[in-house]
């Protein structure tokens, strides 16, 4: 049987690589620190024998007795509201976490695959953004903890890669949505739902012009899953691109619910004016593409969010 190493199992996309894996036969280990993660979201988890959990933050010493087929590193704070309260985590976690993780790899002698993101392109100054662009980043600003923390992340994997010869892979996370996500995770769709179902001003930064491109959960793990059994080891970008502005789909959940208002706040500094995937490389290495369209996935989300928030 495989065995397979997800770093923060317990949070919104490791929880659910967890299901995953699982589902597909394999023996899957989960680690988490719980600084952003929860242990609901793998508790159905527990009392299968081909899931076991370790409580451990990746920044310090990674030890896993016996065989590793495959490492996924999602462990890493991945909202504003987190990254900005936890600069240094998030820094420490996206670097020396990666090391230490890489070097397990080397170890084990597996594959591993490191979750990057949209962020390395930052505020970009081309539009859809593909593989190939460098970015607009910057590095001191706020959100430069977690932009550059991915993109050191995605400069140490290659190393490896290049240099010892290990087998790695890059997936570029553009945003997505789904069940499991926190009430207070910060980022637009819980705060929109989590404010409308409680009939609050829902909070539009800016003038609400500012894209999105958001992808369902489901068909995220299915191309992260394609990407980790490729055999490419350069960045891919999964997620969806179509492409709507914040103001739209923040009316897009109030008609959902039925109530809620806009209100308007100043934008926070760096905050991206453009966010769409160019998921060519995606469809032509992986043959993926999402299939979920948003009015399906948001019904599905917003069923979810009506069970959690009180």
């Amino acid at each position: 049987m495989k065995r397979v190493l997800i770093t923060g199992a317990a949070g919104f996309l490791g929880s659910h690589l967890c299901d995953k894996f699982i589902s597909e036969g394999m023996h899957v280990i989960g680690m988490d620190n719980l600084l952003t993660g929860s242990l609901t979201n793998i508790e159905h988890l527990f009392p299968n024998e081909h899931f076991e959990f370790y409580h451990h933050d990746v920044s310090k010493f990674v030890h896993v007795p016996g065989h590793i087929d495959y490492i996924l590193h999602f462990a890493s704070p991945a909202s504003p509201i987190d990254y900005l309260k936890m600069p240094i985590q998030t820094l420490k976690v996206g670097s020396l976490g990666t090391h230490n993780l890489l070097g397990l790899a080397r170890v084990k002698k597996a594959r591993i695959l490191v979750a990057s993101t949209s962020e390395v392109y930052g505020d970009p100054l081309v539009h859809p953004q593909k593989e190939d662009y460098w970015g607009n980043v910057n590095p001191i600003g706020p959100r430069g903890v977690y932009d550059e923390a991915k993109r050191f992340q995605e400069a140490i994997t290659m190393a490896y890669h290049n240099f010892h010869g290990l087998e790695t892979r890059i997936v570029r996370i553009f945003n997505t949505y789904g069940p499991r996500m926190r009430v207070e995770d910060g980022r637009a769709l819980p705060a929109f739902f989590s404010q409308a179902i409680k009939d609050e001003e829902i909070t539009v930064f800016g003038d609400g012009s500012q894209t999105r491109s958001f992808c369902y959960v489901d068909d995220l793990i299915d191309g992260i899953y394609r990407l980790l059994l490729s055999d490419y080891h350069l960045p891919v970008n999964i997620g969806n691109p179509q492409e709507i502005t914040i103001k739209d789909f923040a009316e897009e959940v109030i008609r959902l619910v039925g109530k809620g208002r806009i209100g308007y706040r100043p934008l926070p500094k760096d905050d991206p004016k453009q966010r769409q995937p160019d998921i060519t490389l995606a469809r032509e290495i992986l043959g993926w593409e999402p299939k979920i369209s948003r009015s399906e996935g948001i019904s599905k989300t917003y069923d979810y969010f009506k069970k959690v928030v009180i």
